[in-house]
């Protein structure tokens, strides 16, 4: 009776999560056909730039192993994929919990001690915030500036105050107050430093990609606007960082959107920007929603690790 009441405890939380997921894409599909812009969708380019973005999933869901491993703790990468992209439909629930509290109960149930997962999900976020703003800069700070005057000094001194902070990860008794502040046991084990460099070089991998995929989806909608991958790389990573770091928001959602607009404006006019933040919305759900769909329609063994 146990293992029954938590099995469909289990489908009825999937379910109010799709329900949310459902509906952000609802509200979102109508705001897109709202866009008083000429559009249109070129098969290649929209197909490249989701295949891009779940290219980059599994960089991430790499370096999740890799932190985990740090601690001794194993999870196979078709165990890693199921876990990381099932949780992080968490993020469409309002509340920046559900996520990390989704990673930690199923990796718990994988055999992966619940401290372990809860730690590597606080520095993984940690990092990718730390990343995505020294991607920001360097993926186009003057163009920034150009569309914001003012932006590029703000730039300039938020990185390198985010690169000193993002330095102090690798350096443990640091790592371990943060990692209490958190609430975790002051028992908890703080990663080997080449574990914590290889997970910053995926984020900054991943946001370069991220940006690249926005870039590539603008190509596939509206062609005729000139937008260069350097300025989609640094309008991406801001605003997603802007939405990260939204407690209130469910997903980044407004904030996300509203700083993306703001920052293209300039260059591809209030209307293509607005269209474009929308589209990316839309495009990002599709992905997060494919590559955790099949993990919810296929029961995964707990396989046995090496």
């Amino acid at each position: 009776m146990g293992k029954q009441f938590v099995r469909i405890a289990r489908w009825g939380v999937a379910a109010v999560v799709l329900a949310f997921v459902a509906r952000s894409i609802s509200l979102n599909w109508n705001e897109l056909q709202g866009q008083p812009v000429q559009w249109t969708i070129r098969p290649v380019p929209v197909v490249l730039s989701l295949l891009l973005v779940w290219l980059m999933y599994v960089n991430l869901i790499g370096a999740w192993r890799a932190v985990l491993g740090g601690w001794g703790e194993r999870l196979t990468p078709l165990e890693a994929a199921r876990i990381w992209t099932v949780s992080s439909l968490g993020k469409y629930v309002p509340g920046k919990v559900w996520a990390v509290a989704g990673m930690a109960l199923m990796a718990r149930e994988a055999g992966v001690s619940v401290w372990a997962a809860t730690a590597s999900a606080i520095i993984l976020q940690a990092i990718a915030v730390g990343t995505g703003v020294l991607a920001a800069f360097a993926g186009g700070v003057g163009l920034l500036d150009a569309v914001r005057p003012g932006l590029a000094t703000a730039f300039r001194l938020g990185a390198i105050g985010v690169a000193g902070i993002l330095s102090l990860l690798f350096y443990p008794p640091v790592l371990r107050r943060l990692l209490l502040l958190a609430g975790l046991p002051a028992s908890t084990a703080t990663p080997p430093a080449g574990v914590v460099w290889r997970a910053t070089v995926a984020n900054l991998l991943a946001w370069v990609g991220y940006g690249l995929a926005f870039w590539l989806l603008a190509r596939g909608l509206v062609p005729q606007v000139s937008l260069s991958p350097g300025l989609a790389i640094a309008a991406f990573a801001a605003s997603y960082v802007a939405g990260l770091l939204a407690l209130f928001a469910p997903g980044g959602l407004i904030v996300r959107e509203g700083l993306l607009v703001a920052l293209l404006q300039g260059t591809t006019g209030l209307g293509v920007a607005a269209l474009l933040a929308v589209a990316s919305r839309i495009a990002l759900t599709v992905t997060e929603i494919g590559a955790a769909v099949p993990f919810l329609l296929i029961r995964v063994e707990k396989p046995s690790v090496d």
